[in-house]
């Protein structure tokens, strides 16, 4: 059985990458976007990629070269490696997923998306979901977990089924997903794997809200997320169909 999205998920902004701003010494996904989220009272999504040792880092490209100074593949590099990394804007090197555990510490939701480790949307071996769900083991605060690839989810409904789990989704235009074939992007459009991997949510792309299948959804009881919103006005939209938004650029307001 799907386990719901607890109610905070649905209350508390989702801070994109954790409450990130460069100008102010934040990146995205880092420690001090944690932080500063933390500060704030906002829920936090963070990205998952797994290093070249096996252990789950809180980082959303594949590649180095956006975030940080190196270049190259992050699988490629170990742990120890990463967290030497420097993140451009900050401070500090990549964290790992356990260190974000030990930050947030159950304080806010923490909605967690595993990246597609195969770039292809296809089987994975099942390493990141495992290891992510080792981190997890003892964790006391409210979290759920989620992906744009539904074999990850399937791993973790086997792995986890006491987890909330959901479904990244998009609009899957195939200009935007390039090198991704058309025809994956044809197939996952319609989000037909909602039922198989058990979930109870999904995080849809702001732009494509209003396609029929998310209000399909909806009506048989999935919680609807967004991403990603980046104004007031875009929020005021998007809550006319989704229940909660991920946002960065402005200050969310939080209800009261």
């Amino acid at each position: 059985m799907p386990v719901p999205l607890p109610a905070a998920f649905l209350r508390l902004p989702i801070a994109h990458r954790a409450y990130h701003d460069v100008a102010a010494g934040r990146p995205e996904n880092s420690r001090a976007a944690v932080r500063a989220a933390v500060a704030a009272g906002y829920a936090i999504e963070i990205d998952l990629q797994l290093s070249a040792d096996g252990v789950p880092m809180v980082f959303h490209d594949e590649t180095l070269e956006r975030l940080t100074p190196r270049t190259g593949w992050l699988r490629d590099l170990t742990a120890a490696e990463l967290a030497a990394t420097p993140l451009t804007g900050g401070d500090e090197g990549i964290p790992t997923f356990a260190e974000i555990l030990t930050l947030v510490a159950g304080r806010v939701p923490l909605l967690v998306e595993l990246k597609d480790q195969t770039l292809r949307m296809a089987e994975t071996d099942g390493t990141l979901e495992a290891a992510t769900v080792a981190a997890l083991a003892g964790y006391a605060g409210p979290v759920a977990l989620m992906s744009f690839n539904p074999a990850c989810i399937a791993h973790l409904a086997r792995l986890a089924p006491h987890i909330p789990r959901g479904l990244t989704t998009s609009a899957y235009d195939p200009d935007d997903w390039a090198p991704l074939p058309p025809e994956t992007c044809d197939r996952l459009r319609p989000i037909p794997d909602y039922d198989r991997v058990g979930a109870s949510f999904i995080s849809h792309e702001a732009a494509d809200l209003a396609r029929p299948r998310v209000a399909e959804l909806a009506a048989k009881g999935a919680a609807v997320l967004c991403w990603t919103i980046r104004s007031a006005q875009a929020e005021a939209e998007a809550r006319r169909i989704a229940r909660n938004v991920t946002f960065e650029g402005y200050p969310a307001p939080i209800p009261a």
